[in-house]
């Protein structure tokens, strides 16, 4: 494949993978070789933050470089409009082929978003039966929310519906990838987005039994040794984690399969980053790994996402390729950043925008730059809450918000699990009171809470009205068409051979 004047661009994407439970940020345990050798020779970004703590939002903003307040994409069905731009509108404009292989949460009959091919389905429904009621926050949908099956029934399995979706996605990403390298045109910008470790924590034999489990670390706070805020209560009962009786043992299974599936998902990461290199372009093509958020895993007794705490706020962000120097950073960045950033890397930043970004460009940190006063901002409007829920992440602090909870601050270098808010600390007043003035001039919270309610409201008629009648489905097949693949009548198989050989004859 001949060499571009431009990087191509390789996202790969974890569900659900909090940094803390990797061996590139520090982890004893967890083996994770293929994104060492990445942090090795790229900038790992050590305080980077989903924009919203759960799967469809939060790549709703990663795609657009929006915060969700702006979006509307408030849940996991919020429908993501298509008038919207995102990235791979952007990058297509800059001459890129985009391709996007695995899972997205695409929720509307909009399942490309920009993308000029999709290789894989998605994992979840793309319509709007997952609508939460504000009206009636305290009441569970048992269809949906999540609950502790996941951490009672974990282990391990020579397949699982999880499994079989990313052998899919691998499999899709590397023939796409030798498609590339065998067309030899234009530069390629590929998401490659996998379900794992996202819950169920079923782990394949092989990378169940990296893992032994007297080797894995219980969380480091438990319910008991912190004072739980309403939120996380609220999210507790959510889950049925009140409810249900969970043994150290059960714990240390459920960690266990989620270090497991951690480490499956940086097996995919070495075969793509193998591929690369196979095809010739592994000095020519930008490796970005993230998540969508994390998961709390145990700690202060919660598990999954759907809280601004560390483990499920946060997501692990590593950039590696030319250009890019080797280092942590620590200012704080978030989701939106990434827009900016690939625009930057692929020499379009000046593309005029046809709406107004949140992010900004990582670029100039990952090539070695002085580190900027980043910001990282959240927003939270799903289930487990009747009211709006804000994060801000500056410097060392953290500040959350929800008209109808206390306020939680946080100096997250002095107290990196966040056991002591700070909030009523006549020390700390200054900068509560700074933080809850930011709030208020950042966000009208009655008006988004308004804007939500509205919103479930029309879709939980346009599902019901759905139901009825002839069944319309928003899920996406890829498309394909036989006769035009491998060697057919109209297709002389000495050209085929030609065309899907790499490198061709001769080289």
């Amino acid at each position: 494949m001949a060499s571009t004047t431009r990087p191509n661009i390789v996202l790969i994407m974890a569900d659900q993978l909090a940094p803390h439970f990797t061996g590139a940020y520090g982890h004893a345990v967890v083996k994770t070789p293929n994104l060492d050798a990445l942090v090795a020779r790229g900038a790992r970004f050590d305080a980077a933050y989903c924009n919203s703590p759960l799967c469809a939002p939060s790549r709703a903003a990663f795609m657009t470089g929006q915060l969700i307040s702006r979006l509307g994409t408030y849940d996991n069905a919020s429908d993501f409009a298509a008038s919207v731009p995102t990235f791979a509108h952007y990058l297509r404009q800059a001459g890129y082929r985009t391709c996007l292989a695995g899972r997205m949460h695409f929720v509307g009959p909009d399942q490309l978003h920009g993308f000029e091919e999709r290789v894989t389905t998605d994992v979840y429904p793309a319509d709007f039966a997952w609508v939460p009621d504000w009206h009636h926050a305290d009441q569970r949908i048992d269809r949906w929310y999540h609950n502790m099956d996941s951490v009672l029934e974990a282990g391990s399995a020579v397949t699982a519906f999880q499994i079989e979706y990313d052998e899919e996605v691998g499999y899709a990403t590397r023939r796409r990838l030798m498609q590339y390298a065998c067309e030899r045109d234009t530069p390629f910008a590929l998401v490659a987005s996998f379900m794992n470790p996202h819950d169920p924590y079923v782990a394949l034999p092989a990378f169940w039994n990296l893992y032994e489990d007297d080797a894995i670390d219980l969380p480091d706070t438990t319910i008991d040794t912190v004072v739980r805020d309403p939120f996380s209560a609220r999210v507790l009962d959510g889950i049925g984690a009140n409810a249900a009786v969970t043994s150290e043992a059960d714990i240390r299974r459920a960690r266990r399969g989620y270090y497991a599936n951690v480490s499956y998902f940086d097996s995919k990461i070495g075969e793509i980053v193998r591929t690369i290199d196979e095809i010739g372009q592994l000095d020519n093509t930008i490796f970005i790994v993230t998540s969508d958020h994390g998961d709390m895993l145990g700690e202060r007794g919660l598990w999954y996402k759907m809280s601004f705490f560390e483990h499920s706020a946060r997501v692990p962000l590593v950039i590696a390729g030319p250009g890019i120097a080797a280092g942590p950073i620590a200012s704080p960045c978030s989701l939106v950043d990434l827009l900016p950033t690939m625009l930057d890397f692929a020499g379009a930043s000046d593309l005029p925008l046809g709406q107004p970004v949140d992010g900004r460009s990582l670029a100039p940190m990952a090539r070695g730059g002085d580190e900027d006063d980043g910001c990282a901002i959240g927003e939270y409007c799903a289930e487990m809450t009747a009211t709006p829920v804000f994060m801000i992440r500056r410097g060392a602090w953290k500040y959350v918000h929800c008209d109808d909870d206390p306020p939680q601050l946080y100096n997250l270098e002095n107290d990196p699990l966040e056991r002591a808010n700070l909030v009523a600390d006549p020390a700390c007043a200054d900068i509560a009171a700074d933080f809850a003035a930011e709030v208020a001039s950042r966000w009208d919270s009655a008006a988004l809470r308004d804007d939500v309610i509205a919103s479930q409201a029309a879709r939980r008629v346009v599902f019901e009205a759905m139901q009825t009648g002839r069944r319309t489905d928003w899920d996406y097949t890829p498309p394909r068409d036989a006769s035009e693949e491998y060697v057919r009548n109209h297709i002389d198989w000495t050209v085929a051979a030609v065309k899907t050989r790499f490198p061709p004859p001769g080289d």
